[in-house]
């Protein structure tokens, strides 16, 4: 019969009282462009991610102000905490695309909102931003029969999606007799983006219609209208499902809304993220464009579509 020694005993029961060291996760992030309501939706779609990829860490970040810079310089202190995979809204893709492509050497880079299609980025998730500026244009054509001139208010003016987003209303408008004036960037400073309202008021009494581009700007018209006493008098065309936004359709007060899905660019960037690094690429199609469909919220749906909004946001 073998001897078993009390030392092999003791690393024996060594062996036995170690839990089995567990599979480091794999880190995925998803980094937005500015702080703004609007992400609430997108961080919540990412949270429904998280309970189906267990394996997975998700993380949501906020860049501390809405600068290229500042972005960049967070995912490269993402990458050098070891993140796997990263998916951004830019502030400012065209002047980006060395910092994506420092990036994208290093870990999978995917865009959503702006996207940057000249840099090395995988894929782009998100809405069709010159289909949303179409439909936009479409709810400015249905309020305004008789043509009128509007003025156009954006955070960003550089960026693909807003450009995309003008580009199309423009385009929906053309030889409707409606003609976007001028469009007023704010780099999203909220301030800003009130008093650019103000300015218009102010300087263009012949402005009858006003689009907010982004989901901020449209709150920032009504307050400055209703400052005015111009609440219900001039056409306001918004984008987004900010609470000011829905209300002001719901009363009448705005012809309508484009609303994006964010809820799903945060849950289906997980996810798609997740099966990449997995080594499943058939969720990618040939040319990098997997597209959200906008959609168009009115009086007639506003309901229905809020009551949606405060299920994904769990009430």
């Amino acid at each position: 019969m073998k001897r078993i020694t009390i030392t092999a005993l003791v690393a024996m029961a060594t062996m036995v009282a170690m839990p089995a060291v567990a599979a480091e996760k794999k880190a995925l992030a998803f980094v937005v462009n500015a702080a703004s309501d609007f992400w609430k939706l997108a961080e919540a779609g990412v949270k429904a991610a998280q309970t189906e990829l267990p394996d997975f860490e998700l993380q949501f970040r906020y860049p501390t102000q809405g600068t290229a810079a500042l972005q960049n310089a967070l995912m490269d202190d993402l990458v050098a905490a070891g993140t796997d995979a990263i998916m951004i809204s830019s502030a400012d893709p065209k002047n980006s695309v060395d910092a994506f492509n420092r990036i994208a050497a290093q870990v999978p880079l995917f865009t959503t909102d702006s996207d940057a299609p000249q840099s090395k980025r995988i894929a782009y998730l998100g809405s069709s931003n010159t289909q949303a500026g179409i439909q936009a244009g479409e709810i400015a054509v249905k309020a305004l029969p008789k043509g009128g001139k509007c003025m156009g208010f954006v955070g960003f003016l550089g960026a693909d999606n807003a450009r995309e987003r003008i580009d199309g209303f423009r385009q929906a408008v053309k030889s409707k007799s409606i003609e976007l004036v001028d469009v007023r960037g704010d780099d999203v400073d909220f301030a800003r983006a009130r008093s650019n309202v103000d300015d218009v008021l102010a300087a263009n009494p012949d402005i009858t219609c006003m689009v907010g581009f982004y989901s901020y700007n449209p709150p920032k018209i009504y307050e400055a209208l209703k400052a005015a006493g111009k609440l219900g008098n001039i056409t306001v065309i918004a984008f987004d499902e900010d609470p000011i936004t829905l209300g002001a359709v719901r009363q009448g007060e705005f012809a309508g809304t484009v609303v994006q899905d964010p809820y799903q660019w945060g849950y289906q960037g997980m996810k798609l993220m997740a099966a990449y690094l997995k080594g499943d690429k058939s969720k990618v199609p040939a040319d990098g464009l997997i597209i959200v469909p906008t959609k168009v919220i009115d009086k007639a749906n506003v309901d229905a579509f809020e009551k949606q909004l405060k299920a994904r946001m769990g009430g």
